[in-house]
């Protein structure tokens, strides 16, 4: 028995020893977590998981894709022409482009039918799709107010179903809008709401700018999920615009008026445990963004953003 024990404890160092020399993270130590991720905002490009800056485009953006062909669906921010959408490729030739006629365009999706979904900011709100010569297959005028063009709407996605998600920031409220107009659904939020996900299970994500805010609300418009600095002792939000779910059930969010060297982008858990973090230099901060990978492995199924 004493021989068995002293080969049991001799197996044990053995393993000890190994598993320094090949700097092996012990079982209960987490793996470290890295992303690669599309930034739009006052300066637009892609990072590796490094950190690297591996892409950029000198104007700033509102909403963006990498969209499967490698190609990058921009929403141009305002300058004098109302802003624009435009499809460019790596190297930054243009290859389709939609201007808008109002205000401001404030989001931008490419459609299973080949559409470019689109929402203008104006005395007339409106969601469009577009097809890729230009002209518009679908138009959906939004009951929004018209006082503050610049604070109508934000992330709008067309759904599975076929109807449109739409965020409208000083209404403090989502709706969901069938093709002919009609409301369907809709959730008051607690302050302006700017990203709303429509998950799988029926439940919607919402991010609310400044109220520094993210709930999960289900079919009825309860919510039973929600996250805010109250949670955190590092108080990680900063103006939560953009956001993702992952597939492995994590958030992503941003905090846009952070600027250099503060938290720009954190993953927090169902639990509400922070994962990761993202810091950089840069003076602008994110307006929204889409993760495209996490260790190196890419994000599987359609982006929850």
């Amino acid at each position: 028995m004493p021989t068995r024990r002293f080969v049991f404890g001799w197996m044990i160092c053995v393993a000890t020893v190994l598993t320094s020399l090949t700097g092996s993270a012990p079982a209960d130590e987490p793996a470290r977590i890295t992303h690669s991720f599309l930034v739009t905002g006052g300066e637009t490009f892609i990072v590796d998981g490094e950190g690297k800056t591996t892409w950029s485009y000198p104007k700033s953006t509102r909403d963006g894709w990498v969209l499967p062909n490698g190609n990058i669906l921009l929403t141009l921010s305002r300058a004098n022409d109302g802003g624009s959408v435009v499809e460019v490729t790596r190297e930054g030739k243009v290859v389709f482009e939609f201007k808008g006629t109002q205000s401001e365009v404030n989001t931008a999706q490419a459609l299973e039918n080949g559409n470019i979904m689109l929402t203008e900011a104006g005395d007339k709100p409106r969601l469009l799709e577009v097809s890729r010569d230009g002209k518009i297959a679908v138009e959906v005028p939004l009951q929004a107010q018209t006082k503050d063009h610049h604070l109508q709407t934000r992330m709008a996605r067309k759904l599975a179903n076929g109807d449109y998600l739409v965020p409208q920031l000083l209404d403090k409220v989502v709706r969901e809008y069938q093709p002919d107009g009609k409301i369907v659904w809709e959730v008051a939020t607690p302050n302006w709401p700017f990203t709303a996900i429509r998950l799988d299970n029926g439940n919607t994500l919402i991010n609310c700018t400044i109220g520094n805010l993210t709930i999960e609300v289900d079919k009825q418009g309860e919510t039973v999920w929600k996250i805010s600095n109250d949670d955190f002792p590092s108080k990680p939000f900063d103006d939560a615009c953009g956001g993702q779910r992952l597939p492995n059930g994590n958030t992503v969010i941003t905090a846009y008026h952070a600027s250099s060297g503060k938290t720009k982008l954190f993953e927090v858990t169902r639990d509400k445990q922070i994962v990761w973090t993202y810091t950089d230099q840069r003076k602008a901060g994110i307006h929204h963004f889409q993760i495209l990978d996490t260790n190196g492995k890419p994000t599987e199924g359609r982006p929850l953003r």
